[in-house]
């Protein structure tokens, strides 16, 4: 076996010599491709070529094509033709899951019996490999009961190859491969006797050495081609699968087409969200910090870390950020404003719950693999009190919302990525996420924002939402803002909207813009919901880790204050 295996492989090598175990479920990244000896395998042929290279025997088994022996298919065929004698090739037991089981376990248990018996022919089998791709389909994520006999019989026999002392102190292996861990049984993937083994995306050093494999083999002139370094090249294409990284090379060579730093990161943003089965967006960004209105503190803070992340000071960063406050804010375009300065990836948590047992835990299981391989990645997660879970469950939802926040808190808590996985969560209900996800060492920094609080305010509101639009506003085009018009973000863009249209439809000589604003900024009615937006201003407060983001009116509120308000409040909302 060579000795230069990938992380998980040598784990799976030392687990089974020391005798911990003798079932493998193997996840992750089971469909990309697996450097060996100047070789690419697939990860069955992996397993079969490499792992099991001095095995007798090695069964590989998946519906589509049932039960074959790759090695050793003479004494498997010779049982096969005695055990079953016509029926020994019938396509029905070779293809169907309980069938096929029931034969490898008869299998197994007669090399068992062979090696129990004195004087056992020297030809007969002693070590044996079984390989179950797309396992999920065979014993599948649910209670025994619902998923009927069948699942249960497979259950069962895969529990028995595992838990058997016969097996486990032989020389027989079995490996499941599935894309996600969470898509198996719950008795498999629980069961103290097998191994579950993550096969990770590649990092920036993988990816530069198969970079450097392909530049050298199937692409000679991948750097003739190329306006990036190949150094660069593989760093932009971390995050991706050996395949999917070979698939944006092909692209770009197959069509004459060069590989510049435009056409590297449209093309990564297309074959990740695709990876990703449509559970990410990547954040591209044309505004920066600058095109955000007000907030000084914020914006100088966040441009600190940012200072931090490029001189790779990455133990002086937060884990992650907390930013709250009512709706109407601009807590989604500040994220949007931060991710066009950073320089690094930006992805945006998409709906990943999904309606089938296990699958809501299987996408947040492709979600962290692909942060992990990214290197250095903000995530947002936007209205994250209805996204992030309950430590207790959710009513009637089966205890998905209590794995939803294990799964999340876990991933988040890992020191090993700070600087490295950035996580970003906005909400107007902070007072709704578990206070354990928000503590510090998970969301250090919470950032508090508010509507506008003066009429200057206001009008630079106004004139950055205007700039946003495209549109040529001027301070001398805005009429003057009073006291008594607490307008928000949204409801300012909502004016500047509102008088665009009349403006636009208005016949010639038109009036001054100045004048539509002024009569449409009498016309509008500011949200009547004041009771729940006051609430949403104080849990912000509440939350804040630093004075520095809070208006003067906030700055001297005792927390006995600020909880009484709080709870005459909170009947209203």
């Amino acid at each position: 076996m060579s000795a230069d295996l990938p992380r998980w492989a040598a784990e799976m090598r030392d687990l089974f010599r020391s005798g911990s175990a003798a079932q493998f479920l193997l996840h992750g990244n089971v469909f990309d491709v697996v450097p060996s000896d100047g070789k690419l395998l697939s990860v069955p042929s992996f397993l079969e070529q490499v792992m099991f290279a001095s095995y007798d025997v090695v069964l590989r088994y998946d519906r589509s094509r049932g039960v074959r022996a790759t090695r050793g298919a003479a004494d498997w065929s010779d049982w096969l033709q005695n055990a079953l004698g016509r029926e020994a090739n019938s396509p029905t037991l070779m293809r169907e899951p309980g069938a096929a089981l029931e034969l490898i376990d008869r299998y197994l248990l007669r090399t068992l019996n062979l090696q129990a018996l004195p004087g056992a022919p020297a030809d007969r089998p002693r070590r044996i490999a079984v390989i179950i791709e797309f396992a999920e389909f065979v014993v599948p994520r649910g209670d025994a009961v619902h998923l009927g006999g069948p699942f249960a019989a497979n259950t069962v026999k895969v529990l028995g190859w595992a838990n058997d002392p016969a097996i486990v102190q032989s020389n027989i292996v079995t490996v499941l491969l599935s894309e996600g861990l969470h898509d198996l049984n719950e008795l498999v993937v629980e069961n103290p006797h097998a191994a579950s083994l993550h096969i990770p995306l590649p990092d920036e050093p993988a990816m530069a050495a198969y970079v450097n494999t392909l530049a050298a083999t199937q692409f000679p002139d991948l750097q003739a081609k190329s306006d990036v370094p190949l150094e660069t090249l593989a760093t932009r294409l971390t995050g991706l699968s050996r395949v999917g990284a070979r698939t944006a090379m092909a692209m770009a060579l197959g069509n004459d087409r060069r590989i510049t730093a435009a056409w590297l990161g449209e093309i990564k943003k297309d074959l990740i969200e695709r990876e990703g089965q449509g559970l990410l967006d990547f954040v591209e960004s044309s505004f920066t910090l600058d095109n955000v209105a007000g907030h000084e503190a914020v914006k100088a803070w966040l441009r600190e870390d940012m200072a931090l992340l490029k001189k790779g000071a990455l133990r002086a960063l937060p884990m992650g950020y907390l930013i709250a406050g009512r709706i109407g804010t601009g807590k989604t375009f500040l994220v949007q404003c931060w991710a066009g300065e950073l320089g690094i990836p930006c992805v945006v948590f998409k709906n990943f719950r999904d309606r089938w047992v296990g699958a809501t835990e299987s996408n947040l299981e492709k979600i962290f693999a692909i942060l992990r391989a990214l290197g250095q990645v903000v995530v947002f997660v936007d209205e994250a009190d209805q996204a992030a879970g309950k430590r207790e469950g959710g009513d009637g939802d089966s205890g998905l919302s209590g794995r939803v926040y294990s799964m999340l808190a876990k991933e988040m808590s890992d020191t090993r990525n700070r600087g490295r996985i950035i996580w970003v969560f906005a909400t107007s209900r902070p007072d709704l996420l578990e206070v354990d996800l928000k503590r510090q060492g998970r969301l250090d920094v919470h950032i508090p924002l508010f509507p506008p609080e003066t009429p200057q305010e206001r009008e630079t509101l106004l004139l950055a939402i205007a700039r946003k639009l495209k549109f040529p506003l001027t301070a001398g085009d805005l009429p003057p803002f009073t006291d008594i018009q607490p307008l928000g973000g949204n409801e300012l863009e909502g004016v500047l909207v509102r008088a665009l249209r009349i403006y636009e439809l208005s016949d010639e000589p038109r009036r001054s813009i100045k004048d539509v604003l002024a009569d449409v900024l009498k016309e509008v009615r500011p949200n009547p919901h004041t009771r729940k937006l006051e609430y949403m201003d104080l849990v912000a407060v509440k939350e804040c880790t630093d004075v520095r983001f809070l208006p003067e009116r906030f700055r001297e509120l005792t927390p006995e204050e600020l909880e009484t308000r709080i709870d005459a409040l909170r009947r209203f909302v």
